[in-house]
């Protein structure tokens, strides 16, 4: 077996212009390659996120509806008792998932609420499923104390380059955000970090981003590509749309920079087609979220994915635990009961009238 491509932390801007400029379909085809010396070819991983603590952040990010400083018709919601994240992980295990994603809309862990926090983590772990949470900004002990309760992943985007960033955020700094991935690196936890495109950034942006990214050592294990989703009432609702195929080459072009991670397809994807999303997984995107509403048995969302992986040919990354049917069926039926009144679950395969999202993962 041929050893694996060497993985770099040194790429310059000049090279990764080179790798994006390349004509479309040669771009595709070495993301591509690059992608199975890494990866299954035709498998996808599955998260599922839940909003445990809704609006009223206290950060200016232009595109979130979240932030307290827009108006935007959000309603906000207290941080979610620890039974029904337990039920909703439980559900989302038996749908398929292999990691349960827990996003709180706060600059950084509430003091009076960090202890529930770290109660879901290790609630969570107990079911066989992989951890991930995005509460802000960490210091050193928060992000320790988490890591001892079990949690996998830790998610904090750098959103934008250097350059653009405060065009977008002035209540924390690029270093701010480099620091907290510092922290959760120094103790030991994943890193979930990618961007978001379209906000109004040049191409030169979106290249500084992907160097940025690849620049962290390690790669960050999981890099989730957002495309904005424009929200009425935050600054960017007017902003131009971005062109799907310069959305296709960031892809591409992550894949080729980061070969060992996962690239998630994340926000922006319910407005894609399936022609754009197939080229994406071709361009060498092997991760998505499935959204709340997959927990409903008539979800005609949830299963047009289903029938889109069935049409590529392409099968769910299993979690490490097998579920039983009975077991499926089990959180299903008590999904369903949930699903009838909550509202803690946003569905990221909707675009309007959907719940929030956590700040920092999606938008």
């Amino acid at each position: 077996m041929s050893s694996l491509p060497a993985l770099r932390y040194d790429w310059t801007l000049d090279e990764i212009q080179a790798l994006w400029q390349q004509a479309f379909l040669d771009l595709l085809l070495q993301a591509q390659q690059t992608h199975r010396h890494y990866f299954p070819p035709n498998q996808v991983q599955v998260s599922t996120l839940m909003s445990i603590k809704t609006g009223a952040c206290p950060e200016d990010c232009k595109y979130c509806p979240q932030s307290g400083h827009y108006q935007t018709g959000l309603q906000r919601e207290q941080l979610a008792e620890i039974r029904k994240v337990v039920q909703q992980a439980q559900a989302a295990k038996a749908a398929g998932a292999s990691r349960f994603c827990m996003g709180a809309a706060w600059r950084s862990p509430q003091e009076k609420a960090f202890p529930a926090v770290l109660d879901m983590v290790r609630e969570v772990k107990n079911l066989g499923l992989e951890t991930c949470m995005t509460l802000g900004m960490l210091d050193a002990q928060q992000a320790q104390a988490l890591a001892d309760a079990g949690l996998d992943y830790y998610n904090h985007n750098l959103d934008t380059s250097p350059e653009y960033y405060a065009e977008i955020i002035s209540t924390r700094t690029y270093t701010d955000r480099l620091q907290t991935l510092a922290h959760v690196r120094d103790a030991g936890m994943k890193v979930c970090c990618g961007g978001i495109l379209g906000m109004g950034e040049g191409m030169q942006d979106r290249l500084k981003l992907l160097q940025q990214l690849a620049s962290l050592q390690p790669h960050p294990e999981s890099v989730p590509m957002n495309m904005l989703v424009k929200v009425e009432g935050t600054p960017l609702d007017q902003v131009e749309d971005l062109d799907e195929l310069e959305f296709i080459r960031a892809i591409a072009v992550a894949r080729i920079l980061m070969p060992a991670s996962y690239i998630r397809l994340s926000a922006g994807r319910e407005n894609l087609s399936d022609t754009s999303q197939a080229l994406a997984f071709m361009a060498g995107a092997n991760s998505i979220f499935y959204g709340d509403k997959l927990l409903t048995t008539s979800n005609p969302e949830a299963q047009k994915d289903q029938q889109l992986f069935a049409r590529l040919g392409l099968e769910i990354e299993q979690a490490s635990t097998p579920v039983s049917e009975q077991v499926r069926a089990a959180a299903l039926n008590q999904a369903l009961q949930e699903a009838q009144t909550s509202a803690y679950f946003y569905d990221a395969t909707q675009n309007e009238a959907r719940a929030p999202k956590p700040c920092g993962l999606l938008v």
